[in-house]
Formats: C-alpha cells, structure tokens, sequence
C-alpha cells in the first residue's frame, strides 16, 4: 500500500474521540499518526494500520511555475 508523508488515512473504526481520519508523520515498518480530532499521536507498525485503513485522501500536488 502506497502511504506517503501528510496522507490522510480514513480508518474503519473510530478513535475514542470520535474521529476516523489520521494524519501521517512518519512512515517506515511503523507509522506515527495524528488524530485530527483531538491531536493524540501514536505509533502503531505498518501491518496493523494497513489493516485498518478504509481510504487514503491525497492532497493534489500543484505545479510551481
């Protein structure tokens, strides 16, 4: 699975909080990941996050002139 620095990840269950989607900050054979309700991060390995991810949302990247 294709996971890139400031993806948003729309996960199958909610955080406590009530948020599905989780921000990217580091990826590797673990990701560290942000709420974007309540701002909690955590890590978690690779395997489990990929299980649990529903959708990606990219931004779209702009051309610079």
């Amino acid at each position: 699975m294709d996971v890139r620095l400031n993806d948003i990840l729309v996960m199958k269950k909610p955080h406590p909080c009530g948020e599905k989607r989780w921000l990217v900050l580091r990826t590797g054979a673990d990701f560290r990941l942000r709420c974007l309700g309540c701002g909690h991060e955590l890590m978690t390995p690779r395997f489990k996050a990929e299980k649990n991810i529903r959708s990606i949302e990219r931004a779209i990247p702009t051309e610079e002139a």
